[in-house]
C-alpha cells in the first residue's frame, strides 16, 4: 500500500530551492528511506537513476577512480541504461555510507555539478561513522527520516479522521463520534508502531500474525548490526542495554540506572554502548533539567537522563506485550506503568520542535515528563495515560516557574482551561499547530534591521 510521507513537501521544497545541496536522508534502519526517494524521483522527475552500494559493490571502483562528476555521471549512465539528464533525472545513492568515495563525491556535485540532483539515503550510525574524513562538512543539505507518524498512520488508516482531525480551526470538545474511533486508532498504532513494513502489514494485509514477524525481523537485523559496526567486547553490552530499555520504562522513576541493565555495571562501561545506540537511531536520550531557562541545553544534568525507543511498536514488541491487549478497553495506553504511551509522546515531540526535549526534576520532589522550547518560551509537558490527569508535580513546576502555558496529554477531549491545555492523545502530532493558535507573537522585523 502507498503511504503518503510529510517529509516528501520537504523534499520538494528541496529541489526546487536557490543554492540547492546534495540531499542525504538519514535515519535508523527500515524507515522508509529508500522508498522516499524511489517515490519522490518516479513522482517529481522524468527518471530516476538508482544506485545501491551494499547490492552493487562493484560501483565503488567508479568513486575510486575519479572525483569529477561528469565523468562519474558518463559511467553511471551507462549503468542506468540511458542518459542521466540535468535537472531531470533524480540521482539516488542508497546505503551511501558504505562507499567513502561516494559519500566524498558530494562535495564535488555541489562546486562543479550542481545542475544535476544527488539524493542519498544511508543509516544514522554508517553516516555518523564514515571513515577518513570523507563527510561532506558544509557541502550536503540533511533530512532526517523518521518512524511515520499516527497522523500518517491515521491518513492511511481513515482519510475521513485525518481529515476532520486537520479542518479544526479552534480548541473545543470533539464530538464522541469522533473521539471513539480516533483512540481506537490510536491503539492499532500503538500495535504496529510506525515502521512502514509493519505499518503495511497491518493497514493493507491485515494480517497481525505477520505484523508481528515484521517487527520480530526489524528488532533481528537490529542486532545483526550489533555485529557489523562495534568492537567484538561492546556487542554484549550493546545488547545488555537495549533489552533494558522496557524496563528501565517501566520504573516509577524512569531515569536511566546502569545498575539496572546488569549487577555491577558501571557508566563508563556502557558508555560507548549508549552513544551506538542512540548514534544508530535506535533510541533517543533524553537529559534532565533543574531549571527551565534558554537556551535549554545550557541547564543540561549531563548524569541524569532517560532512554527511549525509536519507535512505540518496536517497544511493545521488544517488552513481548502482546497485541491481544488492544481488546482491553485503554490498557494499551497504561500498561508497565505508561511507558509505551510516554515512548509515543517523546516520538512526535522530537519531529515537531528544534530544540530536543527534556525532563524536568526538583531532587525527589516532584518530575515533569518533558520540557519543550517553543519560540522563546519552555512549556512543561505532562503524560496521562487515562483520564485521571492529576498531577502534583506539573502543579509545583507552574508555581514554581509560572510558565504562560502548560500541555497535559491524556485521554479527556481537547481543553484550554486556566493555562493549561489538555491534548487528546490522538492528536499529539497537532501540539505545534495548537499552540500556534494559542499563542500569538508579534513580527520582530529582524528582517528589517538587517
Amino acid at each position: 500500500m502507498q503511504i503518503h510521507r510529510q517529509i516528501t513537501g520537504k523534499l520538494e521544497h528541496w529541489r526546487n530551492k536557490p543554492g540547492r545541496k546534495p540531499l542525504i536522508l538519514q535515519g535508523a534502519r527500515q524507515v522508509g528511506k529508500t522508498y522516499l526517494l524511489k517515490q519522490f524521483g518516479s513522482t517529481y522527475f522524468s527518471d530516476c537513476a538508482y544506485f545501491n552500494f551494499e547490492k552493487q559493490p562493484d560501483l565503488k571502483q567508479f568513486f575510486e577512480s575519479t572525483k569529477d562528476p561528469h565523468r562519474l555521471i558518463e559511467n553511471l549512465s551507462i549503468i542506468h541504461g540511458r542518459k542521466i539528464k540535468q535537472g531531470e533525472t533524480l540521482i539516488v545513492f542508497d546505503e551511501i555510507q558504505e562507499c567513502n568515495d561516494a559519500l566524498n563525491s558530494l562535495k564535488y556535485f555541489f562546486e562543479d555539478a550542481p545542475e544535476y540532483l544527488v539524493a542519498g539515503a544511508g543509516s544514522l550510525l554508517g553516516v555518523a561513522l564514515s571513515k577518513g574524513g570523507s563527510f561532506p562538512v558544509g557541502k550536503v543539505d540533511l533530512m532526517h527520516v523518521y518512524p511515520l507518524t499516527f497522523s500518517e498512520f491515521l491518513s492511511a488508516s481513515d482519510p475521513a479522521l485525518m481529515l476532520y482531525i486537520s479542518s479544526l480551526d479552534g480548541i473545543g470538545n470533539i464530538p464522541d463520534i469522533f473521539f471513539n474511533p480516533l483512540r481506537d486508532k490510536l491503539k492499532a498504532y500503538f500495535i504496529c508502531g510506525g515502521m512502514p513494513e509493519a505499518v503495511s502489514a497491518l493497514l493493507g494485509e491485515r494480517d497481525l500474525a505477520r505484523t508481528e514477524a515484521v517487527l520480530e525481523g526489524i528488532l533481528n537485523a537490529y542486532q545483526l548490526d550489533f555485529s557489523k559496526h562495534i568492537d567484538t567486547r561492546d556487542i554484549p553490552r550493546v545488547q545488555y542495554l537495549w533489552s533494558s530499555m522496557p524496563s528501565q520504562l517501566a520504573r516509577e522513576n524512569k531515569k536511566f540506572l546502569y545498575a539496572a541493565i546488569k549487577e555491577g555495571a558501571r557508566a563508563r562501561e556502557y558508555e560507548n554502548a549508549l552513544l551506538w545506540l542512540i548514534q544508530a537511531g535506535m533510541a533517543h536520550r533524553v537529559f534532565a533539567c533543574h531549571k527551565p531557562g534558554l537556551p535549554m541545553s545550557a541547564y543540561d544534568d549531563l548524569s541524569s537522563f532517560k532512554l527511549y525507543a525509536s519507535d512505540v511498536g518496536l517497544l511493545r514488541r521488544l517488552s513481548f506485550l502482546d497485541p491481544s491487549v488492544f481488546a482491553e478497553g485503554s490498557r494499551i495506553f497504561t500498561e508497565f506503568k505508561g511507558a509505551l504511551t510516554e515512548n509515543y509522546i517523546l516520538n512526535t515531540l522530537l519531529q515537531q520542535f528544534d530544540s530536543p526535549p527534556r525532563y524536568w526534576k526538583s531532587g525527589n520532589e516532584a518530575e515533569v515528563d518533558f520540557l519543550v522550547q517553543y519560540k522563546n518560551q519552555v512549556i512543561p509537558v505532562e503524560v496521562k495515560s487515562d483520564e485521571h490527569v492529576r498531577s502534583r508535580s506539573l502543579t509545583m513546576y507552574r508555581k514554581l516557574w509560572e510558565p504562560s502555558i502548560s500541555i497535559r496529554y491524556s485521554l479527556r477531549n481537547l481543553k484550554y482551561d486556566n493555562g493549561v491545555l489538555n491534548i487528546p492523545l490522538f492528536m499529539a502530532d497537532q501540539t505545534s499547530a495548537l499552540l500556534d493558535k494559542l499563542l500569538f507573537f508579534e513580527d520582530p522585523g529582524i528582517l528589517e534591521v538587517i
